[in-house]
């Protein structure tokens, strides 16, 4: 059955992205209905709201029916998760202290068994004292809180900082995390993701075409799930993940820093990074001059980093990636055993059907005893739940 959310819009420039907020959702197969404050109509009209949801808007105007219904109380009754965005201090502040001078600090009275803030604010104001005791109080009373995140303010002369929405996009699966089992709790897991990058001189680089997709959806799945993620990524146009840490590199030398100084505090390690096998002998400090007909590079063997780490293993969970042309489950089923993982994920380089920096994925979970099994063509975030779930029998059998 779908998930009936209702969204609320508040009194901040952030609110002109509700609409958006909606289409995503209902596109992410959820019954949605809308709501606003009458300060949410200085940025974005009643009309725009209701379009985007396919219903009559619920606001100052029609709170109170003919007939003697309450609105407030019949939207949550019928809705699962009340979406506040964006979330202003003020919004917040009203819910905090039990407020019910609106429709949405009535709506966050009224009984919604689940509800999501999206704060958009200042930066100023969203690290004043006040809107932090506010926060907590929501939080403390079981309110769920995304962002704010760093980016371009509103604002004139804001500038860049933190208190910026989330973006649209990222919000079906917010709100698909808040039914997530967080089986994961108080587990440390380790994501590299994404490709390197070798240097021969300042602009010219070795590279393959990874963007990181699925070490990112492996990050944002881990932390819906309760983990604490630290993420490792090569050059990657993805946004960062709310609620990880991430650690930028670029070389295959600095991913192992990076991967090594974090593995002994974790209990899981998944390396989907696609790291370059060679790098040049010597990367030249000043752009090399084109001339003559041809160009010979000497390459040195980079360090395979999941050898090195198995080398330092204490009961680590170890997951591996690897992408093959032909033969591929004996040589992954081998690379899982030379290389102590748990299991390797495989995939093929597929062509049209699955290109680079698509959006879906299909793998093939191989141990090293070489039993298998295979899946069919998912998206990335549901690959990821899928690796996520069979590292926690891992992470079970290590325990028992």
């Amino acid at each position: 059955m779908a998930l009936k959310v209702l969204v609320a819009a508040t009194g901040g420039v952030a609110a002109i992205k509700t609409p958006s907020v909606i289409r995503r959702l209902r596109e992410a197969g959820m019954d949605v209905r809308a709501a606003a404050t009458q300060g949410a109509y200085r940025f974005v009209t009643g009309l725009s709201l209701a379009v985007a949801a396919g219903h009559e808007i619920f606001d100052q105007e029609t709170w109170f029916a003919p007939n003697g219904k309450l609105r407030h109380l019949e939207l949550a009754t019928w809705a699962d998760v009340l979406v506040v965005a964006p979330a202003t201090a003020d919004a917040i502040a009203s819910a905090a202290t039990g407020r019910a001078e609106d429709v949405v600090s009535a709506l966050a009275l009224s009984g919604i068994s689940k509800t999501l803030w999206l704060p958009a604010m200042n930066t100023a104001m969203w690290k004043n004292p006040a809107v932090r005791r506010n926060v907590a109080t929501l939080e403390a009373d079981g309110h769920v809180l995304f962002g704010p995140v760093d980016g371009h303010l509103a604002g004139k002369h804001e500038g860049i900082g933190l208190g910026r929405m989330v973006e649209p996009e990222t919000v079906p699966s917010l709100v698909e995390g808040l039914y997530r089992e967080r089986d994961l709790e108080g587990r440390r897991i380790l994501i590299s993701a994404g490709p390197t990058r070798e240097h021969v001189d300042p602009v010219r680089y070795f590279s393959n075409p990874s963007t990181g997709k699925m070490g990112y959806a492996l990050a944002e799945a881990a932390n819906d799930r309760g983990a604490e993620v630290t993420l490792v990524s090569g050059p990657s146009i993805m946004e960062e993940p709310l609620g990880i840490q991430k650690i930028q590199v670029c070389s295959a030398d600095q991913m192992l820093e990076a991967l090594t100084n974090h593995f002994a505090k974790t209990d899981m390690l998944i390396m989907t990074a696609a790291v370059a096998d060679w790098r040049p002998v010597s990367a030249s400090t000043e752009k090399v001059a084109k001339h003559g007909d041809r160009l010979t590079l000497d390459f040195v063997r980079n360090p395979d980093i999941l050898l090195k780490l198995r080398d330092s293993r204490n009961q680590q969970v170890m997951i591996g990636f690897a992408m093959e042309t032909s033969e591929g489950l004996s040589k992954a089923a081998e690379k899982a055993r030379t290389k102590g993982l748990n299991f390797i994920c495989l995939n093929y380089l597929s062509g049209d059907d699955i290109p680079f920096g698509s959006d879906f994925n299909k793998i093939t979970v191989v141990k090293p005893n070489g039993d298998y099994e295979e899946f069919p063509k998912l998206s990335k975030r549901e690959v990821a739940d899928a690796i996520l779930d069979r590292g926690a029998l891992c992470l079970t059998d290590i325990n028992q």
